[in-house]
């Protein structure tokens, strides 16, 4: 039974920081590539960023354009978490985040329930 759980999701001010965690479990975390996608309100599920599943030196990281040097995904392995660090937010980021596998798809076969997140 796969669970990814995320957490770390609130209301915060415009410029502000967060950083979202997701615990996985029922899973071989290191052998899957993971992204966090993203649902506003009355929007469609929008990929946000990817990390790959490869062995750190060659791991890759990918991200949107309307995140692109305001956030950073990682993962820990050992812990069997992802993260997400959101620096500089916008109103724009507004949303429910979920923790999913995959890398760069919103066709995600297994997905979390999501953490809020609320710039205003």
């Amino acid at each position: 039974h796969v669970q990814l759980v995320e957490s770390g999701g609130g209301l915060v001010q415009p410029g502000v920081s967060l950083r979202l965690s997701c615990v996985a479990s029922g899973i071989t975390f290191s052998w899957h590539d993971m992204s966090w996608v993203r649902q506003a309100p009355g929007k469609e599920v929008e990929w946000v960023a990817g990390i790959t599943s490869l062995p750190s030196l060659f791991r890759t990281a990918s991200y949107a354009d309307s995140v692109k040097g305001r956030f950073t995904i990682s993962r820990d392995s050992a812990k069997d978490t992802l993260y997400l660090q959101m620096n500089s937010l916008k109103t724009d980021d507004t949303a429910v985040y979920f923790c999913a596998t995959g890398f760069r798809t919103t066709h995600n076969t297994n997905r979390g329930q999501g953490t809020q997140v609320t710039v205003s």
